[in-house]
């Protein structure tokens, strides 16, 4: 903790890059174990889903499902710590689930999108996804009262289940393909939340990441700019992260504990 909050006093220009490990004691689960493998199946990808709709029927039925989880989710102690401290600049979350903006934070880039939007793939049409929700429990009024485990993504792990009868919303406007309007596997993330993140971190004295294992290229080129541009980079995370030869510093300890104890 001392050095931990060394670093920080020494940089007051911070760039600050979170991933799921924030948002694990809200009860949403991360995706990987202490030694950065997958926990469970991969996500959605995106071309799968553009194409075929039994794999929509599987993504939205899950995701009826799960979608209160996350809408009932609250900021964390890390989220409320990372809000309060004044050296933030930029903070790049690789997370969807809006709670650093509901903890406070300001100047967030959603690098990979938010779960509280719909996004029509044709018209560009948005919507609020709770009222998505009212249009799925409206037409699948036998999948209300399903439980299952809750998944990274928003959704819920169903195995076995059948998807088939599911009926899936399209674009009230254009009646187009409904996603939410987030980044899926093997889908690109929009240039100019890229460009603004790695402003981000061009503009700080320093890196710090906060829960996250930065397995995913996504995240990780944030941290191979830091190290390129002579920038020290430190790392709040339980388990490995692809970053550790980069790191000046390491806390492998629990986000809401560690961020809690910085006052």
């Amino acid at each position: 903790m001392t050095a931990l909050r060394d670093f920080i006093e020494r940089h007051p220009h911070l760039c600050v890059l979170t991933g799921a490990g924030v948002s694990t004691s809200a009860g949403i689960p991360d995706y990987r174990d202490e030694q950065g493998e997958w926990k469970r199946a991969r996500p959605v990808e995106y071309r799968p889903f553009m194409t075929k709709p039994d794999v929509r029927q599987r993504y939205w039925s899950r995701s009826m499902v799960g979608w209160p989880f996350v809408a009932r989710a609250q900021p964390t102690a890390a989220h409320r710590a990372l809000a309060r401290l004044a050296t933030v600049r930029t903070l790049i979350t690789q997370n969807v689930d809006g709670l650093h903006q509901a903890a406070g934070s300001r100047n967030v880039i959603d690098l990979h999108g938010r779960l509280n939007l719909v996004r029509c793939m044709e018209c560009g049409h948005t919507l609020c996804r709770g009222e998505v929700q009212q249009v799925l429990l409206a037409s699948n009024p036998q999948w209300a009262d399903i439980e299952g485990r809750v998944a990274p993504d928003g959704d819920v792990d169903l195995d076995g289940r059948d998807y088939s009868d599911f009926i899936v919303p399209a674009c009230p406007r254009c009646g187009g393909i409904l996603k939410p309007d987030v980044v899926f596997f093997g889908e690109t993330v929009p240039g100019e939340r890229v460009t603004r993140a790695f402003a981000g971190v061009a503009d700080a004295d320093a890196l710090l990441v906060v829960g996250s294992s930065l397995m995913v290229y996504s995240g990780f080129r944030f941290a191979e700019a830091a190290a390129a541009a002579g920038k020290p980079i430190a790392a709040i995370n339980l388990g490995r992260t692809r970053a550790d030869h980069l790191l000046a510093l390491k806390v492998s300890e629990p986000c809401d504990a560690v961020l809690s104890a910085l006052g």
